[in-house]
């Protein structure tokens, strides 16, 4: 639509009405929209001598009207902008900018949900009636403001007696409201004493809970430490009764000793968890924090974990690091991977179990990926408890305490990091601990 004199003002105004009803925006942000049209205009042509508005319908998602007024004249946004201030108040977006060709003026709203589909069919049908619209003259514009005020005015109208209607109720509600917090702050002075009293029990049940705690981490340290010189004596015994030096032994003979031996050895692992559990909770284990030679440790484990994959089924991965070093504790950090590594093993059955580092912003990861039976996503908190185990799982490759998960995840936390897991049901288990790199 060309804009070349005071009357063409009028007929963009009519024009832009138009348009709004037709993509669908409600009465109100009609008469919006028309304004700004016809007041951008208004400014427009008082700086030059002509301007032309397009109308555009874009999408991101959102269907927006696009109304972009823009005049033959360079430079011209400074002289436009600051006339132009109250007008963005009709729109959702307004845009006032300098272009190679001229001046340009872009204003953009929203469409309702509830507008119609504009399919390309509908915007034929609208380019169509548009392009039959007869414009009124400026007398049969004014009419229309006035009509269009005068909504205005009753809407106001009927909107102030609403607020005084809700006036006199919130006044009449206030008074209520205030005999009400008069009786609960009554209330809820009686209700803090009682909360008082229920803090003081608290504390004295947390000072018994803390002792508790501490027993128990005393307990497991001492009877652990007591129980590593017989169950360690035991394994000695059993292995000299089992040397070929020794007074041949019958066949039984030698199966009960064996026995003997590897429950003894079963439950001196268990031991070790226990000690090292109970360092752990007292807090007695403190890193020493170096630089760390990823490719040692990854080869250490390699070397010391290679023995515990007696089924060729089974393909121990542990991949080359690309990361050279960190900074943390070798030993504690070898214990986290080993203990993720062990577990994996001795519940896979077949595929593979991998060991990989990658660097993830700041930190690095530590990921052990297994082919096993999986773990469900209800579990995936409970196997960090000590002593549990996942109802149903047996493990194919020496016995689990439920020990070595809930250690790794205090050690990973001593280091500064966290330990999680993601896991399926037939999709194996993914353990990864990350640590801050330095």
């Amino acid at each position: 639509m060309p804009l070349r004199i005071e009357q063409d003002i009028f007929v963009v105004r009519q024009l832009g009405r138009e348009v709004a009803r037709a993509v669908g925006l409600e009465a109100q942000d009609q008469t919006r929209m028309a304004t700004a049209i016809s007041e951008v205009g208004r400014v427009m042509l008082a700086g030059g001598p002509q301007a032309e508005v397009a109308f555009t319908i874009t999408s991101n998602g959102v269907p927006v009207l696009e109304v972009a007024v823009r005049n033959p004249v360079p430079g011209d946004a400074a002289r436009l902008a600051p006339q132009l201030g109250q007008v963005g108040r009709l729109v959702d977006t307004m845009e006032v900018g300098d272009e190679e060709n001229g001046t340009v003026v872009r204003m953009l709203r929203r469409l309702p949900a509830s507008a119609p589909e504009l399919t390309s069919e509908r915007m034929e049908e609208i380019r169509a009636d548009l392009a039959r619209h007869v414009p009124g003259t400026p007398l049969d514009e004014l009419s229309v403001q006035n009509q269009q005020l005068i909504a205005a005015l009753d809407e106001v109208r009927r909107q102030r007696d609403d607020l005084a209607r809700l006036n006199a109720e919130l006044e009449e509600t206030n008074r209520g409201v205030m005999a009400l917090y008069h009786q609960l702050s009554e209330e809820l002075e009686e209700t803090n004493r009682g909360v008082v009293a229920l803090y003081a029990e608290l504390d004295d049940k947390s000072v018994q809970l803390r002792a508790a705690s501490e027993a128990k981490t005393r307990f497991l340290a001492n009877v652990s430490h007591e129980l590593r010189a017989p169950v360690t004596a035991i394994i000695g015994l059993g292995r000299l009764l089992a040397d070929a030096s020794s007074d041949a032994l019958t066949e039984e003979q030698g199966r009960q000793v064996e026995l003997i031996r590897s429950s003894a050895t079963d439950l001196l692992s268990l031991v070790n968890d226990l000690l090292d559990l109970a360092k752990a909770e007292a807090g007695r284990i403190e890193p020493n924090w170096a630089d760390v030679d990823l490719k040692a440790v990854f080869g250490q484990l390699r070397g010391t974990l290679r023995p515990l994959v007696t089924r060729p089924e089974v393909e121990l991965i542990i991949e080359e690091p690309a990361l050279p070093a960190l900074r943390s504790d070798e030993v504690l950090l070898a214990q986290i991977l080993r203990n993720l590594l062990t577990n994996a093993l001795k519940f896979t059955a077949a595929g593979s179990v991998r060991l990989s580092v990658r660097p993830v912003g700041d930190d690095i990861e530590f990921v052990v990926a297994d082919t096993g039976a999986g773990i469900p996503p209800e579990l995936h908190e409970r196997i960090f408890e000590e002593f549990y185990q996942v109802p149903g799982s047996t493990a194919l490759n020496g016995k689990g305490t439920g020990l070595g998960l809930p250690y790794a995840r205090r050690l990973a936390g001593l280091l500064g990091g966290a330990l999680r897991v993601e896991s399926a049901v037939g999709e194996g288990s993914t353990f990864t601990v990350r640590l801050p790199a330095s």
